[in-house]
């Protein structure tokens, strides 16, 4: 019998209000894998009672021996790795793999931010005024909220987290539901790693009613959102609208480029990685494929040959390539998408289709697909599936590659394969997108750098690298006459 989990509020693991609860299904065979609460405005209220009654002693610690609890948790999600990878793949679908990565990603991320506590700098400058010392320092904002997507549920959670309690901030985490048995083992790792009752308390729950009062509630300082534009350019304009602070990381519609000079087969491996592999639910998966005439023919017979060959399984079977996508309304997107696609004209190279052969039959499997002669007036090639489908469009130029590349209403993340440096360079400068490559898959990323995007993907200050701490703090200007 499967166990019932609770919020945590306070450092304590409490019952939601309504005394109702929801499961948590492995999209691989639909078990359960445990009940959590669905909880409501007034538990959320409950939370940001004990967030804002820890603010003032979390805020008053010194920045150093907030950042001490961080090199903690590096110890235990070191020590606990093998526990979340399986975890996650039980709980997302992802290959154990792709899961172990995104533990290892983590503790990356954990090692960038450890030292953040020790960077809240401010900056002296010289005042015209004889006799004046003027300064700034960085302050906490309150309680803040973070609000956690599927695809990457220990990454992103704690990659948000982390940094706002290391700038003072106290914290309402709110999961994905499909992801809520991963996201109490992240409020046990914080838990271990020291952090006092109050400072990070967790409500789970349907993310509307959730996601909603989390938003609207006036001591809120600020929210970090992650997931589709839809829901974050809603939740952004209830934040905006009550003059609290606003961080999303949204939708793409990540362009590759292949130009006729890229190495072919280094590009299809590289092309399975970003558009194929963890089912494509990554926000900066390659999802649009651009490439010259010239190649095209040659290209779409090395990457269907290629996305043939992925092993499709229960993400713990011995050399997998994916796992099911995360759940069942997953499953109907790419179904609806996939025959969209086919309505509006475009050719199915390979895929298209729900796995239920060989023991697949009761999971959400799915394989990779790719089509072709798709132009820039099909839905396929303007909407985010989240699912391995790579649409791919066919231009006579560079110059034309590029133009289509920029038509989109999202910007976060591209490439260009190609071995010609003037052609690289001009792509880097005049793609829309906030993260670009050369040569490497679209969902590349390092923790030290700044993420984010343009356009419809991102809403405020860029997250992790040496941004990291700039939305979690407000500056504030001090003058000093001794």
């Amino acid at each position: 019998m499967s166990s019932t989990y609770h919020n945590y509020i306070n450092g304590e693991w409490v019952s939601s209000k309504t005394n109702e609860t929801y499961a948590s299904l492995n999209p691989a065979n639909q078990d359960v894998l445990g009940y959590f609460q669905k909880s409501n405005e007034v538990d959320v209220g409950q939370a940001i009672q004990a967030a804002e009654d820890a603010f003032p002693s979390w805020a008053n610690t010194a920045a150093p021996k907030r950042g001490d609890v961080l090199f903690t948790l590096i110890q235990l999600l070191e020590a606990q790795q093998e526990e979340l990878a399986t975890i996650i793949t039980k709980e997302v679908g992802k290959s154990f793999r792709e899961a172990n990565g995104e533990v290892r990603k983590t503790i990356e991320a954990m090692k960038q931010f450890s030292g953040e506590a020790t960077r809240m700098t401010g900056e002296t400058v010289p005042s015209h005024e004889p006799g004046i010392f003027g300064y700034t320092i960085r302050e906490p904002l309150g309680v803040v909220g973070v609000i956690a997507p599927y695809n990457f549920p220990l990454g992103i959670g704690i990659w948000k987290i982390a940094p706002a309690i290391i700038a003072g901030n106290t914290v309402i985490f709110k999961p994905a539901s499909n992801t809520s048995l991963i996201s109490i083992k992240i409020m046990e790792l914080f838990e271990q790693a020291g952090v006092p009752a109050g400072v990070i308390n967790m409500v789970t729950g349907p993310g509307g009613v959730i996601g909603n009062a989390i938003g609207s509630h006036e001591k809120i300082k600020a929210v970090s959102f992650t997931g589709s534009t839809q829901v974050g350019l809603a939740l952004g304009k209830a934040v905006s609208e009550r003059g609290a602070k606003m961080q999303a990381e949204m939708g793409g519609k990540n362009p590759s480029i292949v130009l006729e000079d890229a190495n072919l087969d280094e590009t299809v491996e590289n092309l399975v990685i970003s558009g194929f592999l963890d089912n494509g639910q990554r926000c900066t998966g390659t999802s649009r494929l651009i490439v010259l005439r010239s190649i095209a023919d040659e290209l779409t017979k090395k990457l269907v040959a290629r996305a043939k060959k992925l092993k499709i399984a229960d993400g713990f079977t011995e050399n997998v390539d994916n796992g099911p996508v995360v759940d069942d309304g997953q499953l109907n997107t790419y179904l609806h998408y996939v025959k969209s696609a086919i309505a509006e004209g475009a050719i199915l190279e390979c895929g298209g289709k729900q796995l239920t052969e060989d023991g697949l039959e009761k999971g959400y499997f799915v394989a990779p697909t790719l089509f072709s002669g798709v132009t820039q007036e099909m839905t396929i090639f303007k909407e985010e599936i989240f699912g391995p489908v790579m649409a791919m469009t066919v231009v006579d130029t560079y110059e034309e590659a590029l133009e289509v590349a920029n038509d989109s209403e999202f910007g976060l993340s591209s490439t260009i394969y190609t071995n010609d440096l003037n052609k690289a360079f001009h792509f880097i400068r005049n793609i829309e997108s906030g993260v670009t490559h050369v040569n490497i898959p679209s969902n590349y990323f390092e923790n030290q750098y700044p993420f984010g995007g343009k356009k419809a993907s991102s809403i405020g200050p860029r997250e992790q690298g040496s941004t990291t701490l700039d939305f979690w703090t407000d500056y504030k200007t001090v003058y000093i006459r001794p």
